[in-house]
């Protein structure tokens, strides 16, 4: 019953987190959009009160009159509309999520066993639960003295975005040694999802508060609240993208379980950057097709990198005759896999069979055998090799062909 309130927890945890998400997105996106798709306001009355651009737009049978102040207008309403309970919500359901699913079974889910680093592969579950915590915490630090080293006033931002990049391309390597390959996946995404919620509670709306305060007491705002939030804001929409494809990275085993899975990483990140940067220019009027031309050749790369290859199956001095059985397969599976691949797991915590996949039954383990393969190959299943699967044995499993 326990297990069943941890699972039906997390279905919730999940559902609030995914509607947070959208939410907030959705909003950014449209914000970005609106402050490039601005146009100077034709009206003369209107640029005389300070009006910097305006949009007209029609939406669900209404039509809808944008326009934004270059300075502060004559009066600011009460109920003026925010935008950061979204962030905050989204971030802490999902940092729940990650506490739920990996640190209550860390040995489980982040310790990578196959680490090139020793002392990676023999932490034990405390010290990677502290690790990943310490990896969240330095991502942000490092990210956040970048932009105030790199381009304090905002007349730098090319030289920092090629400083992020570089430190994305680091993240992404260090996760996959220090941690378990979906674990890496997702931390590397955590890395960049806090940078964007710290972004909002540490930068964007204290500035948007100063601004708003100085406004209602007649001041002059500091113009850096607004040039560092906007910043702070553009940073956040090109991490949108590498973002959401690495949360649902976990639902696919060939991107996390190969030996180049930071490269991987990386060639998604800079593929959905590059393709965000399109819609960005676009809605500045500018159609720059080589954006998602490049974007689309780096998840073409990812594709050719993450390719398997056919000679890596093991050889006939390896196993004999046409290769083994079914019911070889199935021994194996009732071994090493069905403790938790079950429709009625028998590992703790499980209440339900991972990602829906029970092999307590030949069929299903028929119609999952490339990906069975797949990922006892990379060594990433049995995770942590807490079954002891050998050498020999994940060979018997490459060698299966019917």
């Amino acid at each position: 019953m326990q297990a069943y309130f941890i699972e039906f927890g997390n279905f919730m945890l999940r559902w609030l987190h995914v509607i947070a998400a959208i939410a907030w997105i959705g909003e950014s996106i449209y914000f970005v959009m609106l402050d490039n798709g601005l146009k100077t306001p034709k009206a003369a009355e209107d640029r005389e009160k300070g009006v910097f651009g305006e949009m007209w737009a029609v939406h669900g049978g209404g039509f809808y009159h944008n326009q934004k102040y270059a300075t502060a207008p004559d009066k600011l309403p009460n109920d003026l509309h925010w935008s950061f309970w979204k962030a905050y919500t989204t971030w802490l359901s999902g940092f729940a999520l990650f506490i739920i699913l990996y640190m209550v079974n860390p040995g489980f889910y982040l310790v990578n066993p196959n680490s090139d680093w020793e002392w990676a592969a023999n932490m034990t579950g405390w010290q990677a639960n502290i690790l990943a915590l310490v990896f969240l915490l330095l991502g942000w630090v490092v990210y956040n003295e970048m932009c105030k080293r790199i381009s304090p006033n905002m007349e730098r931002d090319g030289l920092l975005s090629i400083g992020v990049a570089i430190m994305m391309v680091v993240v992404a390597y260090l996760s996959t040694q220090l941690f378990s390959g979906r674990a890496a996946f997702l931390l590397t995404g955590a890395v960049m999802a806090t940078a964007m919620s710290a972004n909002v509670f540490f930068w964007i709306i204290p500035g948007q508060r100063r601004m708003v305060k100085a406004m209602k007491a007649g001041e002059t705002p500091n113009p850096l609240d607004g040039k560092r939030g906007k910043q702070r804001s553009v940073h956040n929409t090109y991490f949108t993208l590498p973002v959401v494809l690495l949360m649902i990275s976990n639902h696919y085993s060939f991107a996390y379980s190969h030996e180049h899975a930071w490269v991987l990483m990386t060639l998604f990140i800079f593929a959905g950057a590059l393709i965000r940067q399109y819609f960005v220019l676009m809605h500045q009027g500018k159609i720059r097709p080589a954006y998602p031309v490049v974007g689309v050749a780096l998840i073409l790369i990812a594709f050719w990198v993450g390719m398997p290859s056919s000679s890596s199956a093991p050889t006939g001095e390896q196993t004999a005759g046409n290769g083994p059985k079914i019911t070889e397969i199935k021994t194996l599976m009732n071994k090493h896999c069905v403790a938790c691949h079950s429709q009625t797991p028998t590992q703790p915590g499980f209440s339900a069979p991972p990602a829906g996949l029970a092999y307590d039954n030949i069929d299903q383990i028929l119609l999952q055998k490339d990906k069975i393969q797949r990922v006892v190959k990379s060594g990433y299943m049995p995770l942590g090799n807490m079954t002891n699967m050998t050498e020999r044995e994940r060979a018997v499993i490459q060698a299966w062909k019917e």
